[in-house]
Order: structure tokens, then sequence, then C-alpha cells
């Protein structure tokens, strides 16, 4: 008869062939093996739940990320360019300059004036914005929450019900929440009261004008929908004081990805006199308490994956136990401790890869569900969004695969070590 270990040092027989079929019988149920089996059924299980939970969660984290960021910036600068001077005069040349760097979508002026807002029913403070009611900027994010109409009433007004017809009211875009306190809609009379600084000793005195209520937007950020007014930028300039001036002027990118390099950019393309920020400064605090989040969820479901691995030890070190005499016959025949180890870390790579596969093909199955049927429900009040967001990343899949057979290939190491170190003699005796 001639040897295993002759046989592979002939070459006669392909790498790992005699090492996966024994492992492979290994896996097969006999009747007197059936607890190994079932036990070996139960590994693998928690190794799919495991990894179906790490893999949805990871998709839910993302989701709100972007969801809340998308949120974020709908109403709010990518990247803003502010004057170290105060406000900025001859605004327009300043737009030329940043529209022709590269990757830049757009541009508008805006001002920012603080105020008291008062209707027949409610009295809140809130925060001016004006904008330029043309501006394809500020259409593409407007428009997603009002109509054309509507925007073109922040320039054009509507026509004043308490006069002759002919006086014009400008309108205005109130969030949700403050139209609640307020107690208004669609057309209400709102006053608004702001400080101004006027005059050559720059004395602060009050102003005040009547507006309507143009259209109300729900956002889904609750500093925004309960705190800002949009107003033309044309009458904001009239009304706080500052004709032909901006206060700083937002840039729309092409690419979220290129935040940094186009910052850069307009900092070298403008020089020190202007102030260059972008949507990650200002949003740090959010982007990384959801980062860390995410990696806490991440490593409490990896020790779920390690409780299986661990498991996955047990199993084999029963099925050592097992075994323990056709481990002898294979050393004795010419196997070698090396090959007899590949024996048993090839059976729990197989369970641990069966099991990450299933968990994957669940994990990808459940979010898809999620997805599409939007079965779950959240509080939109709270979240801003009423299901659960999914956002599967296939660079996700890629390290949980990855991080669940590491985990269970360790596992193998010590219960296939202790089977290379049978004797075969001692086990003959035994």
């Amino acid at each position: 008869m001639v040897s295993i270990g002759a046989r592979r040092r002939r070459g006669t027989e392909p790498d790992l062939r005699f090492e996966l079929m024994i492992a492979l019988r290994y896996l097969r149920a006999r009747r007197k093996d059936a607890f190994i089996s079932i036990t070996t059924l139960f590994t693998a299980a928690g190794v799919t739940i495991g990894v179906a939970a790490l893999i949805v969660m990871l998709a839910v984290m993302s989701g709100f990320e972007t969801n809340l960021r998308q949120r974020m910036l709908s109403l709010s600068p990518q990247v803003q360019v502010q004057s170290f001077g105060g406000a900025i005069s001859g605004y327009a040349a300043i737009e030329s300059r940043i529209d022709r760097t590269a990757g830049v979508a757009g541009s508008d002026p805006y001002i920012v004036g603080q105020g008291l807002a008062s209707a027949a029913h409610g009295i809140s403070g809130v925060v001016v914005r004006g904008v330029e009611p043309r501006n394809p900027v500020v259409i593409s994010r407007l428009r997603r929450y009002v109509d054309a109409a509507s925007l073109r009433m922040l320039e054009s007004g509507s026509a004043d019900s308490g006069g002759n017809g002919a006086h014009k009211v400008n309108g205005l875009l109130l969030g949700g929440t403050l139209a609640d306190k307020l107690k208004v809609k669609p057309g209400d009379p709102i006053r608004i009261v702001a400080p101004i600084i006027a005059g050559a000793n720059s004395q602060l005195s009050t102003r005040s004008a009547d507006f309507r209520v143009a259209a109300i937007f729900n956002s889904g950020v609750q500093f925004i929908d309960s705190d800002v007014i949009f107003m033309g930028l044309a009458t904001a300039q009239d009304f706080f004081g500052r004709p032909g001036k901006a206060d700083g002027i937002e840039v729309k990118l092409r690419d979220l990805d290129q935040t940094t390099a186009v910052t850069n950019a307009l900092r070298a393309t403008l020089g020190h006199t202007y102030r260059v920020t972008n949507w990650m400064e200002y949003d740090q605090a959010a982007s990384a308490g959801f980062a860390m989040l995410k990696r806490v969820y991440a490593m409490v479901l990896l020790l779920l994956i390690g409780v299986a691995a661990f498991n996955l030890i047990a199993t084999l070190i029963m099925v050592v136990m097992e075994k323990r005499k056709d481990i002898a016959v294979l050393l004795a025949m010419g196997a070698t401790p090396a090959e007899v180890r590949w024996i048993f870390q090839l059976k729990g790579i197989i369970v641990g890869a069966a099991g990450t596969a299933l968990g994957l093909a669940i994990g990808a199955g459940t979010c898809f569900a999620l997805s599409r049927y939007q079965f779950i429900h959240i509080p939109s009040k709270i979240y801003g969004i009423s299901t659960l967001p999914i956002d599967a990343e296939p660079v996700s899949f890629l390290v949980v695969a990855i991080a669940s057979m590491v985990l269970c290939y360790l596992a193998t190491i010590y219960p296939s070590r202790q089977a290379s170190r049978e004797t075969p003699v001692e086990v003959f005796r035994s």
C-alpha cells in the first residue's frame, strides 16, 4: 500500500484534495454522529444570524447618515464664501470667479438677518434668509418643497386684499413648525420687525414690514423648519438696509466627494480676503457621531459572530475527540500533522463559509425588502422620514464577509492543532 505522504510527494494527488474529501465526509450526518452534526448546524446558523444582522445594521446606519446629510444640505450650503471685511459688495464678480472653478455647479448670494415674526395668533423670533428666487441653484433646492408659483411670489409678491389691489406684498416661505407656532397658512399676512443699523452714526433702530405667506415647507431639519424664513434677496437687502450687498455666497458642488478639492481651489482663487468653509466642517459633529455609532454597533454584532465562532471551537473539539482513531489511522498511513490540521481547518472553514454566504444572502434580501416594501415605520416628526432608510454598500458586504471568515478561521486553529498532536500508539493503546 502506498502511503498518503508518499502519494503527495510523488505529486499524484492535487493539493488539499485528500484533506477536503475527509473534511466533507466528517460533515455528513451519521446516526452515531447526529449530535455533532446538529451542533454544527447550530454553529452555522449562529454565523448566519450574526452576518445578516451586521449587514442590515450597516445598511440602516448608512441610510440614516445619507438621509440626514441630504436633508441638512438640502437647505444648507455645501460650501459658502464670506468676506473677512463683512458684507460683500459687487458680489456678481465674485460669483463669476466662483462659477469658473472646476467642480462648481453654481452659486447664489444671500443675506441673513434676525427679526421677530408676528401674525394674528402668534409671535416668534426668526432667522430671515434672503435668496434670489430666479437663481438656478435656489430653484433646484427649494423646488423640492414648494412650487414655482410660490417662488415667484418671493420676488413679485401678491395683491394686498386689504388695500386697493394695486399694492403688492412680497411673499415669504415658512417652515412647517414655525407656521404652526404662528398659526398661519398660505395667503395669511405676517409682519416682520428687525433691528437695523442706519445713518452716518450707525445708530441702531428697528424696521417693520408686512408680508404674506407664499408657501409652507417641511425639510425635516428641525432648526430650519422652526426658525428660518426665506425672503427674496432684493427685498431682504432693502428691508435690512444693505442695498447691493450680500452676507455671503453659497456654492453648489457637482460632486460632494470633491468637497475638499473644490474648497482648496476656491481658497486659492479668492485669496486671503475671503473665508471659504464647507459642510464637512460645520457638520463635523453629526458625521462623527454617526461614524462612532456605526463602529459601536458593528463591534457589538461582530461579538455575535464571535460567539458563533466559539461554538465552532467546541464543535471541532468534539469532532476531534470522536475521530481520534481515524486520526491515528491517517497518521499511521503517512499523513503529516499539517495535513491533519488542514482536515479540521477545512471543516471549520466550510461551516463558516456556508453560514457567511447564507447570512449575506439573508442580509441582502432583508435590505431589498426594507427598501422596496417599507413595512417598518418610524416617527417622522423625530427622524424626518417615516420608514427605515436603507443604503447597502457593496464594500460593507465584503468587509463583513472577510471579518466573519477570519473569525471562523481563527476558531479552527486550536482544535486542529490538538488533532495533529495525536500519537497513533497512544490512541491504539487506549
